[in-house]
């Protein structure tokens, strides 16, 4: 699913602008992700010593556990790093920071690189079905494009849609809730 590098421009413009600090401070310049950066997870890197996040996308948790139509067990986090990593090594990816995770990891929007068309690696993660929209801890999507995204996956067996997992962003919202709403009603 291509997107033209001018829609990417106006998104992480446009998110930028929610995100980021008041006029007079300054807007963090847009940066090349290198080749040698250490995976985290299907959604973060880490490169010199500071983590990047892709803003909006979820991942599949690392040690869950997606099992296959002919009932093989993988590791769901590891199939979404895989899908991850190899956009990376052979896309030229680049990526605006656009705020700060309560970590300290930086948010970015990116951008890759391939075969001359410009591609956004959020997108790309989840319309592969490798990776989820992202939901506030009150359950409203991030970015509703990517729940566009990630249904339109589902729909086509996508990815980790032809596998039995544990939706990540179900599995977190879940923890996230306060302990007196756990179990009413559920």
């Amino acid at each position: 699913m291509a997107i033209r590098a001018s829609n990417i421009l106006l998104t992480a413009t446009v998110i930028a602008a929610i995100l980021l600090p008041a006029h007079g401070q300054e807007v963090a310049p847009s940066f090349a992700v290198p080749k040698n950066i250490t995976l985290q997870t299907g959604d973060t890197w880490e490169f010199n010593g500071q983590v990047y996040r892709l803003y909006g996308v979820q991942s599949c948790i690392r040690g869950s556990i997606a099992i296959d139509a002919a009932g093989n067990k993988r590791d769901c986090g590891s199939l979404s790093l895989a899908q991850l990593g190899g956009l990376f090594q052979t896309a030229t990816v680049t990526c605006q920071p656009i705020g700060r995770a309560r970590d300290n990891a930086i948010f970015a929007v990116c951008a890759a690189e391939i075969d001359g068309s410009t591609i956004d690696v959020g997108t790309a993660m989840i319309s592969s079905g490798f990776a989820f929209a992202a939901t506030y801890p009150d359950g409203n999507a991030v970015n509703m494009s990517y729940v566009v995204a990630e249904l339109t996956a589902k729909g086509a067996g996508e990815g980790l849609w032809a596998y039995k997992f544990p939706h990540p962003v179900q599995a977190l919202l879940q923890i996230s809730q306060p302990a007196a709403t756990k179990g009413a009603g559920q």
